[in-house]
């Protein structure tokens, strides 16, 4: 019943705002900057004005249909198949996210965090540490995680979820294109509004968690990857029992693991090892960065120090770049430069103290 109890008031007419011209073109904005300088925006914008007129008159007269996705396999670290849409689908995407996520944004809770302004693994690493801390040191963390999510997401599930916001027919079938996937199950991982589809799928445990189960310390999900804090060891194989439960029955979704653990094990959780003390970032993430450094590639080192930011592991990423590629290290942003120099400097205060004392002891 806790399903069918968070309904809120539904809201129409809204086609008809997504196919405006002012809609498609707040969309090709959208789509440029995330897919500026491809091949795809350069053809659509030699004929800027024809294509959105097209698009607008394909949409006006349900005659609209996505183009054949480019495809390709990534490893990050596991395989998976991209379905990369053509410009002028991102762009219709655009103007349906743009006009549509705000309307779901609002019952979403505050710590769901992947694939949202404002959020983010930084966030979603700083709260998990801050609620280690809130719980206390005898206390259980329950971590859990959704078998191939995207690939398993049941898209009549889906839409239902979808209309019970929204009650505009026209525009909930225009929104189920992007989903349409060749297997049974699962959405197309690429497509800008499988990332709003699947904050919408995994709302529903988002609300069971925190309004039924009410973790003493807190709970927070980045996309398929959740967590509860300040759990007894009872409370939770208990809570393990029914959220997996919950997720078979309500969103016919398989966990793919579950891990139990003291809280002063701390958390492996949305790309870091986090303590109540400190955060690490990945073994994995830490391969990948000093390969990036032996190999000089600039964006790549930079990218992944914006990563290590707000860790531990950025002051031994600093040092390894110094001491292996001093020729990157020194282009790197002066913000990394005044930060390792301050860990240095600090560092050789402590030392001396350390010294001092030493010599005072003998």
């Amino acid at each position: 019943m806790f399903f069918l109890r968070i309904v809120m008031k539904r809201i129409g007419n809204l086609y008809e705002s997504v196919v405006s011209g002012e809609s498609l073109w707040e969309g090709y904005l959208g789509a440029k900057k995330s897919k500026g300088g491809r091949r795809g925006c350069f053809q659509f914008e030699k004929s800027l004005g024809r294509e959105l007129n097209e698009l607008q008159e394909e949409l006006a007269n349900n005659t609209y249909k996505p183009r054949p996705y480019f495809k390709f396999i990534v490893y990050e670290p596991k395989k998976r198949e991209i379905y990369a849409p053509a410009f002028r689908d991102c762009v219709v995407q655009y103007a349906i996210y743009l006009r549509v996520m705000p309307i779901f944004d609002k019952t979403f809770i505050d710590q769901s965090f992947a694939c949202r302004t404002g959020l983010g693994t930084h966030k979603a690493a700083e709260y998990a540490q801050d609620a280690l801390r809130r719980a206390g040191p005898n206390t259980y963390t329950l971590q859990l995680d959704i078998k191939k999510f995207f690939y398993s997401i049941d898209r009549p599930t889906l839409r239902k979820l979808l209309e019970r916001k929204i009650k505009d027919k026209r525009l909930v079938d225009l929104m189920m294109l992007f989903a349409d996937y060749p297997e049974p199950k699962g959405i197309p991982i690429g497509n800008l509004l499988s990332q709003m589809f699947a904050l919408i799928y995994m709302n529903p445990v988002d609300h069971y968690a925190t309004r039924v189960l009410k973790p003493a310390a807190g709970y927070c999900r980045y996309v398929d990857d959740f967590l509860l804090f300040g759990l007894t060891r009872a409370q939770a194989l208990t809570y393990r029992k029914l959220l997996t439960d919950f997720v078979e029955q309500k969103l016919k979704l398989t966990l793919s693991r579950s891990t139990i653990a003291n809280t002063k094990r701390g958390a492996n959780f949305c790309g870091y090892r986090t303590w109540r003390s400190g955060r690490f970032i990945r073994k994995h993430s830490l391969y990948k960065t000093r390969k990036a450094v032996r190999a000089n590639k600039l964006e790549s080192v930079i990218s992944h120090l914006a990563h290590a930011s707000k860790t531990h592991s950025l002051q031994h990423l600093l040092n390894y770049a110094e001491q292996q590629n001093h020729g990157l290290y020194c282009q790197l942003p002066k913000i990394y430069h005044t930060r390792h120099h301050q860990a240095v400097e600090r560092s050789g205060r402590i030392n001396g103290v350390m010294r001092n004392r030493c010599s005072n002891v003998c």
